[in-house]
């Protein structure tokens, strides 16, 4: 954590995407359609800002925190996407409060200094384990909108995501379909610069997590495929294997940089 090291810039631009995002989150009730758009689209450039500015500290810095910050603004990059293809589409709320709490994790813990990496295929590791990190964020957010509307419709609320459950629950299995082919290539690259350092497969708690992670998704796909699986059995499987991925990199290096104090 070094907040006094942190650029004047840095600490401007990632307060002012969290107030973007909070008035989002706040006053989404109140805005219409076109004002929610211009002002996601005005806070997501400065999330994107706040980001450049981090990564382009001498010596760039990264950490669990910057990781969850570039998964949230991706998450939010597709979402963005989305609702221009599904207009009915509407859960800002909850996005947008995980885009204020990302940006300001990120602030409050920016990383440990990236010097001298040890292979060029760390950065190329590192950028397929976010995109995979985002796919199954995805995965999971719209899960939780499936089960909410199941629930909505067993006890006759109105908490309608704006889509049929059948289309919600096609988009979550693409997203977990996407998360496990860039798992798979996160692993195979990570694999890959481990063999060019050491000579061999580097086992640690970041590895035994991703590779449980990999291998939950994989039975889901499977059972998805072979016997069906939809609702309440698949929705546990993916937040299962969405969990042990988030403790692989995210929990380990949290661990690390604020329990234990060590880059």
């Amino acid at each position: 954590m070094i907040l006094a090291a942190s650029p004047w810039w840095n600490t401007a631009l990632a307060l002012a995407a969290a107030l973007g995002y909070a008035a989002l989150a706040l006053g989404r009730l109140r805005w219409q359609a076109p004002a929610q758009r211009t002002l996601m689209s005005a806070t997501w450039l400065l999330h994107a800002a706040a980001l450049i500015a981090g990564f382009s500290a001498d010596p760039p810095k990264f950490g669990f925190a910057p990781a969850l910050s570039v998964t949230a603004w991706l998450v939010l990059a597709v979402y963005a996407v989305e609702t221009w293809v599904y207009p009915r589409l509407q859960s800002t709320l909850a996005l947008a409060g995980l885009g204020a709490l990302a940006v300001l994790l990120a602030w409050v813990f920016p990383g440990s200094d990236q010097h001298n990496l040890p292979t060029q295929w760390l950065p190329v590791h590192w950028a397929l384990g976010v995109a995979s990190y985002a796919m199954f964020a995805l995965a999971v957010f719209h899960a939780w909108l499936m089960r909410r509307a199941e629930q909505a419709m067993r006890t006759g609320r109105d908490a309608s995501p704006g889509l049929p459950l059948l289309a919600l629950e096609g988009l979550t299995f693409r997203f977990v379909g996407a998360g496990f082919v860039l798992l798979s290539a996160t692993l195979l690259v990570g694999g890959w610069f481990a063999h060019e350092l050491t000579g061999g497969w580097v086992w640690n708690h970041k590895t035994v997590f991703s590779l449980l992670a990999w291998l939950t998704t994989a039975v889901l796909l499977w059972g998805r495929w072979r016997l069906g699986w939809r609702g309440r059995t698949a929705v546990r499987v993916l937040y299962a294997g969405a969990g042990l991925l988030l403790l692989g990199y995210v929990g380990s290096r949290f661990v690390l940089e604020v329990l234990l104090q060590r880059a």
